[in-house]
């Protein structure tokens, strides 16, 4: 059967159809990108993707929101959107449908995708989908963290976190200035406030004033694109800083979950590709005292699929109503 899969985030929400049978995902479209300021609601920016095909909209929706789910009214972190699920059915004029956390939707995405959808970063180059823990983090509008359990028989379990908020821990005095210039608008800081796209330009501003230059007026996205274009050498050393940020986190929630593989995927994901194999990120993923040799066992990858979110919205569909 055909269902409308839908991944909304803090900046985007994006659409497409997608076909699924026995509990997988044999196929998506082409998806449609939208602007979340542009629309008032998830039912108009739903009614605008309706507009954009020759034909009528499948009834059946399967919807990854940045935003933990349960309740009777979901707010999205990072996004003025309000859903209530209660009223999905007659908003959306759908006769089924499926509400799940983003990363619980990569996590689907991580358990049906091939391997040819994956890069590797670090540590063994082997299989990975053994029985046991998937540990899943992106950095995008904000930090999502997710669990795959994979059992024995092939069957397995995606477990939805809100790990992107666990209290950030400086590991030098460069984190620590980071942390104090963040503590003077945020009384918690959480490691998202640093490894999540805005994050960057903390970061850039705490470099900016360690080297007694005028922190001028900027938005994280100047920021990443200075770093990628290479242009500012202080953008650049805020982009590795953030790589290594990111290796010391991944290494943290990896120690937590216990994973036989970790999984790097969000927004900025393969934007950080080529950067994150030359970075500290691997030292930092490893660098966990007694537990070194632990660290260095485990398989580092990338997701590279250009929609996980969107497939895993639709494989979660798929995983609520197989036969």
């Amino acid at each position: 059967m055909e269902v409308v899969a839908v991944d909304i985030g803090g900046t985007h929400a994006r659409f497409a159809i997608a076909e699924v049978e026995n509990g997988r995902v044999v196929r998506l479209d082409q998806e449609v990108t939208q602007k979340t300021s542009d629309h008032a609601s998830l039912q108009l920016a739903w009614q605008a993707f309706g507009k954009t095909l020759d034909r009528p909209l499948p009834r059946a929706a399967a919807i990854a929101v940045a935003s933990p789910v349960g309740g009777e009214l979901i707010k999205l972190t990072n996004n003025p959107w309000i859903i209530r699920p209660a009223l999905v059915k007659e908003r959306l004029d759908v006769d089924s449908y499926v509400l799940i956390n983003d990363f619980g939707a990569i996590g689907h995405a991580v358990a049906q995708l091939g391997l040819d959808h994956f890069e590797h970063l670090c540590g063994p180059d082997e299989e990975w989908k053994k029985p046991g823990s998937i540990t899943i983090c992106g950095p995008g509008t904000g930090l999502g963290v997710a669990q795959v359990y994979c059992c024995k028989n092939g069957d397995y379990h995606v477990i939805e976190t809100e790990g992107g908020h666990m209290d950030f821990s400086p590991l030098d005095g460069l984190e620590d200035a980071i942390l104090k210039r963040l503590r003077r608008t945020f009384t918690r800081v959480s490691v998202e406030r640093i490894v999540a796209g805005p994050g960057i330009l903390a970061i850039y501003e705490t470099l900016a004033q360690i080297e007694g230059r005028a922190i001028t007026s900027l938005t994280d996205r100047q920021v990443w694109d200075m770093a990628f274009e290479g242009k500012d050498d202080l953008a650049i050393a805020a982009l590795d800083r953030f790589c290594l940020s990111l290796g010391a986190i991944a290494g943290d929630l990896a120690l937590t979950h216990g994973p036989k593989g970790v999984v790097i995927a969000g927004g900025l994901g393969q934007r950080l590709k080529g950067h994150l194999v030359k970075s500290g990120f691997e030292q930092r993923f490893v660098a966990k005292g007694r537990f070194q040799s632990l660290m260095k066992s485990i398989p580092v990858r990338l997701i590279t699929h250009p929609q996980p979110g969107l497939f895993g919205a639709a494989a979660a569909y798929a995983q609520e109503h197989k036969a």
